[in-house]
């Protein structure tokens, strides 16, 4: 991606863009591919940013789970995966 094509897009769709580029290129088999991502890696925090929390985001498993994030996970907390749940 150069430059003036990163201008348009949203931050979060940059960091998908990059996470499924390295899936490709490191050639992941399915298995490893459907594995969670560590905290550190995603920029999971324990607080909320603005109004987006952990158990609004699509990813959510309560009680203290998420579908692409490794570890217990505080409801109220966020990560840059953050995708608000359709209503």
């Amino acid at each position: 991606m150069n430059e003036s094509n990163v201008e348009g897009l949203g931050r979060r769709a940059v960091l998908r863009a990059m996470l499924v580029t390295a899936v490709v290129a490191v050639g992941w088999s399915t298995a490893e591919a459907q594995a969670k991502a560590p905290q550190k890696v995603v920029q999971y925090q324990q607080t909320p940013k603005g109004d987006q929390t952990c158990d609004k985001c699509l990813h959510w498993v309560a009680p203290d789970g998420c579908k692409l994030v490794e570890g217990k996970i505080n409801p109220k907390g966020w990560c840059v995966l953050y995708v608000v749940k359709p209503k």
